[in-house]
């Protein structure tokens, strides 16, 4: 491919991750004020949830396809799905009608997502796919700094519908480009059958899971009856995928593969390094204004040091992986995570915005190794016609880590703010407690971020109620440190070399 052509796809790619990653954090600066137009206020967690759960669905599933049909011609199926939801969802009047657009925005968002990965990887040579790598995730890393930004933007001088449209005319930039400039050279499976049952059977085991670690979340009790409905239909889903895969002759996920060291591990590696960050991507910023009585300005200024962090880290993996290796990378990105989230532990009321973001930023760059390894190590432990499973497996394991983590994280802060928030009412005087806020934090912790709910409390409520928010912040570092620690072991078991079938 002429070098003018393989800039240019690379260029469609790029603004494909782009826009995926843009449209999942730009949105959440213009929900207040969609709220306030459209109503449907117990719906609002679910325009977040429903592109979530397509996304992850999408992301195996497109990956199984590029191996079998034109990626091409499934790259702008994706692009153009996101295109439509984008389109239609500047359009709605209800919420029901949003959160049915962002789910398929969603299928959208994850074929971009795997499409984008594939398609640089079958037009670089694998010494170069490092370098191609690093450079996606720095571009994911910098979207995800301008879109709240750009969503307030947006809602301050435009309209929020823009939020969506903005999508149309850059999407169809990136069409174009791989419609014209993209020659596939990789040779596909011929005559294999879909297997509809597996897909089937592993988006209802997905789905029934993510749901249920959504509900711990929102504080949910293990026990209740909708997780423990949840978590049977999954288990039940997932034995019926096992059963399925092993007779389908072109599995959705091949089980033979994790007998493959390379591919199991880095995927491990992969889930259980997302599983920390991004537990600490969800619960920092209410450690930062709930504990620290920081504004929402400071906490967009504090938190930008993670997520370039982790761009530059990856940008920096994707030079130097072809030196270090995949599991040397792999391993000082893991260790590098490690060693900053044990010093997360050491945070307190009376830390400093400028330690917090010392600490922060290698977590970040650590995340930008072990992401860029193993996805290289993933896909150099398979053979090149499976390469489009192998590289929407890693961004599966990653975005799955990345949830379960975010569930339990949340359950287990549920878990001790509702303690304290017994503790202090029990406690307290009546006066001190202005009627209806236990009930109200208890449902809804981020309650207590809002001005009028602050300035109706007394100093000593205040007080027990930071301290309380941040003994349950403390839980969820502990937590991520023990998953990092896991991510290392992963890591330091990588074989050396690509792993022979």
């Amino acid at each position: 491919m002429p070098k003018r052509s393989r800039v240019l796809v690379l260029t469609a790619a790029l603004l494909a991750v782009f826009l995926g990653a843009l449209d999942a954090l730009i949105i959440g600066a213009a929900m207040p004020t969609i709220v306030a137009d459209l109503g449907g206020l117990e719906l609002y967690s679910w325009v977040f949830s429903a592109y979530m759960l397509t996304r992850t669905i999408a992301l195996p599933l497109f990956g199984k396809l590029a191996d079998l049909y034109s990626s091409k011609k499934l790259f702008v199926l994706a692009v153009g799905t996101f295109i439509m939801g984008s389109a239609l969802a500047g359009m709605v009047d209800s919420m029901p009608q949003l959160v049915l657009l962002r789910g398929l925005q969603g299928i959208g968002a994850g074929g971009n997502f795997a499409l984008a990965y594939i398609v640089v990887s079958e037009i670089s040579a694998p010494e170069e796919r490092g370098r191609m790598m690093g450079l996606i995730s720095f571009v994911w890393g910098v979207s995800s700094v301008l879109g709240p930004l750009l969503g307030g933007f947006i809602v301050t001088y435009l309209a929020w519908p823009w939020v969506f449209y903005i999508n149309v005319p850059v999407g169809c930039l990136a069409v174009y480009c791989i419609l014209r400039y993209f020659e596939e050279s990789r040779q596909k499976k011929e005559g294999a059958a879909v297997d509809y049952l597996g897909a089937i059977s592993l988006s209802t085991c997905v789905v029934a899971m993510l749901i249920a670690f959504l509900f711990l979340g929102e504080a949910h009790p293990w026990n209740s009856p909708q997780v423990i409905g949840l978590f049977t239909l999954a288990i039940l889903a997932s034995a019926a995928f096992w059963h399925v895969e092993r007779r389908a002759a072109e599995p959705i996920l091949p089980l033979h593969f994790f007998r493959i060291a390379g591919f199991t591990l880095a995927n491990g590696a992969a889930f259980f390094s997302s599983f920390a960050i991004f537990s600490l991507l969800a619960f920092l910023p209410l450690f930062v204004q709930g504990t620290l009585g920081r504004t929402a300005a400071e906490l967009g200024l504090v938190m930008v040091p993670l997520s370039l962090g982790w761009s530059a880290g990856a940008l920096v993996c994707g030079q130097a992986v072809n030196r270090l290796g995949e599991k040397r990378s792999s391993v000082a990105g893991a260790l590098l995570m490690f060693a900053s989230i044990a010093l997360t532990l050491t945070f307190s009321s009376s830390t400093g915005l400028i330690y917090f973001s010392a600490v922060v930023c290698p977590i970040g760059i650590g995340m930008g190794f072990v992401s860029v390894a193993t996805l290289l190590k993933v896909q150099n432990s398979l053979e090149e016609s499976d390469l489009g499973i192998a590289t929407s497996s890693q961004q599966f394991a990653r975005t799955l880590g990345g949830t379960v983590g975010i569930g339990i994280s949340g359950a287990m802060m549920s878990h001790y703010t509702d303690k304290a928030i017994e503790t202090f009412t029990n406690t307290l005087s009546r006066s001190e407690v202005p009627p209806g806020l236990a009930t109200q934090l208890s449902q809804n912790l981020q309650e207590f971020l809002r001005p009028e709910v602050l300035e109706s409390l007394s100093s000593a409520t205040l007080n027990t109620i930071r301290e309380s928010i941040g003994k349950g912040v403390e839980a969820v570092f502990w937590t991520a440190l023990l998953v990092s620690f896991v991510s290392i072991i992963f890591c330091s078991m990588l074989p050396e070399r690509k792993t022979s079938r």
